[in-house]
């Protein structure tokens, strides 16, 4: 009975079946999710402004408003800066609360406190210490590995998309279509992509965007080759000369019939190329070519850690936090390699 309910099994589950079936890959989706998952709620986790403020009877959000000086008794018209000694004086009384996060530090306040030179090494304030301008590294790491998974998903999407489509017409049509596509093909992935980065961030200040279009031109080439494989595979098939036979257009031909089955390279290797997209953006980082100085990025915090080498904080907890990273996906991209193979069942 288990056998033949196994059989009337939907290839999509039978592969999520398969994929469980390999726990390493499993398990390091699941972990890999849940530290994406904290991540979004960065500011709910590691804020210097709290979630709830009692104050004389009424309730304020600071989270989601940013409230005067005066509302506290203070006499500016200015944000409150919710870590000063007067503010924390006033939350003192016994009808007053504030709520702050676990980490009462965002990924740019400084630490004034802080008697010594910097980086400052962990303390009960500051778990993982401070880097050289006194902001806490564990809030920094927190919002800078969010921004690396989200840049890594944006440019794996894009340039998945982007390589399908190439791939998908180079190996469809053929002919002389395949043949000028891979000669352009050649000559654009000869270009040099650092020293165009280079170029770009002299003329325009950096930002995630900008570093989002130039990977983007240079991060389909390899997919494409895959892609363009699958079709020229399936091109000739009978199933696709009954299809045009019975009058049904190219484009249906390649989204209903042609791409459902080579789909499968292109899954394997999202993870893998994922992972190259977190590691571009920490490299560019580490080089000052990345995002603004201001931003939590992992690359900036390496950067510390090799300016600072007694500051040995910087450089182990961004290294655990990278390497962790890229070994999660690394896993999840060989379970996955495994589950679509078609000679294991």
């Amino acid at each position: 009975m288990q056998k033949t309910d196994t059989i009337h099994l939907s290839p999509g589950r039978r592969r999520w079946n398969r994929f469980k079936h390999n726990k390493r890959g499993y398990y390091s989706l699941l972990i890999f999710g849940l530290f994406f998952c904290v991540s979004l709620c960065a500011e709910v986790i590691s804020n210097d402004v709290p979630f709830l403020v009692v104050y004389n009877g009424g309730h304020y959000f600071p989270f989601l408003k940013a409230y005067p000086e005066t509302v506290f008794g203070g006499v500016f018209e200015t944000e409150t800066d919710y870590q000063d000694d007067f503010f924390l004086e006033q939350m003192r009384h016994s009808a007053n609360h504030a709520f702050y996060p676990f980490n009462r530090h965002g990924y740019n306040s400084i630490n004034l406190t802080i008697d010594g030179p910097l980086p400052s090494a962990p303390t009960g304030v500051n778990l993982l210490g401070t880097d050289d301008r006194g902001r806490d590294v564990l809030a920094r790491l927190l919002y800078g590995f969010r921004l690396s998974v989200l840049f890594g998903f944006s440019l794996t999407l894009v340039g998945t998309l982007v390589g399908i489509i190439a791939g998908a017409l180079q190996g469809f049509f053929g002919g002389k279509t395949d043949l000028f596509s891979q000669r352009l093909i050649e000559i654009w992935s000869s270009m040099p992509e650092l020293y165009l980065i280079i170029i770009f961030a002299s003329i325009f200040k950096p930002n995630l965007l900008l570093l989002l279009m130039l990977l983007s031109l240079f991060s389909w080439m390899g997919l494409s080759d895959y892609v363009r494989a699958e079709f020229l595979k399936g091109r000739n098939m009978e199933y696709v000369k009954a299809a045009r036979a019975l009058g049904v257009g190219n484009i249906t031909i390649m989204y209903r019939h042609l791409l459902p089955n080579g789909m499968a390279p292109v899954i394997t290797f999202l993870p893998f190329r994922m992972s190259a997209s977190i590691l571009a953006l920490t490299s560019l980082d580490f080089l000052g070519l990345g995002v603004p100085p201001s931003t939590p990025s992992l690359g900036e915090l390496l950067a510390q850690g090799k300016a600072n080498i007694d500051a040995w904080w910087l450089s182990l907890s961004v290294f655990i936090v990278l390497v962790g990273t890229l070994i999660l996906l690394i896993f999840i991209g060989e379970a996955l390699r495994e589950t679509f193979d078609p000679r294991r069942r």
